[in-house]
């Protein structure tokens, strides 16, 4: 099983980000779940590449080749993939992954998680896209795709497809 897992490459101000990153990556590892993610060393990406690494697991970067100038790339990982673009980068993490994850972070997680409900709304890809919500970080958002099903601009089938979730036991009951 592959989880492809969108986060910041911030920590954010609140530990309990940094916190249910470890707990997600020592799950992971323990459940032989490889991470796929976008390679970076900072923030919840480190956290939890370092939690999977650290249980023995598989963690697979998935980086363009212009930020690893600009992030730190991660040096430990099973596996490095360098693509040219990002639109690659997400494509590639979106294929790599029986299922896609979204934990807090900035908007290049948000670009990414709801380019991947959108491919799985279009039929691109037939797999489960969760929003890990920590600490209510993504209520507005989930508020967001309810109001998109009230104003008519989204259907109730289309509204299915985002996951909201706020426990490993329930990302575990989703993907097994």
């Amino acid at each position: 099983m592959n989880l492809t897992v969108f986060c910041g490459a911030s920590s954010g101000k609140d530990h309990i980000y940094g916190q249910t990153a470890a707990a997600l990556g020592t799950w992971m590892a323990g459940r032989n779940i490889t991470l796929v993610y976008g390679g970076g060393q900072t923030g919840i990406m480190g956290i939890l590449a370092d939690a999977v690494l650290s249980g023995g697991g598989t963690v697979v970067g998935i980086i363009p080749d212009f930020l690893k100038t600009k992030e730190e790339t991660h040096t430990g990982l099973t596996q490095l993939i360098t693509v040219h673009t990002m639109a690659e980068r997400k494509r590639q993490l979106m294929e790599e992954g029986d299922a896609c994850l979204a934990m807090p972070g900035g908007p290049g997680t948000l670009e990414e998680i709801a380019e991947a409900v959108s491919s799985v709304r279009l039929g691109q890809f037939n797999k489960p896209c969760i929003f890990y919500n920590i600490h209510g970080y993504y209520d507005p958002l989930e508020e967001m795709f309810d109001r998109m099903v009230g104003t008519g601009f989204l259907n109730h089938r289309g509204r299915e497809k985002a996951i909201f979730v706020q426990s490993i036991a329930e990302i575990e009951h989703i993907i097994f």
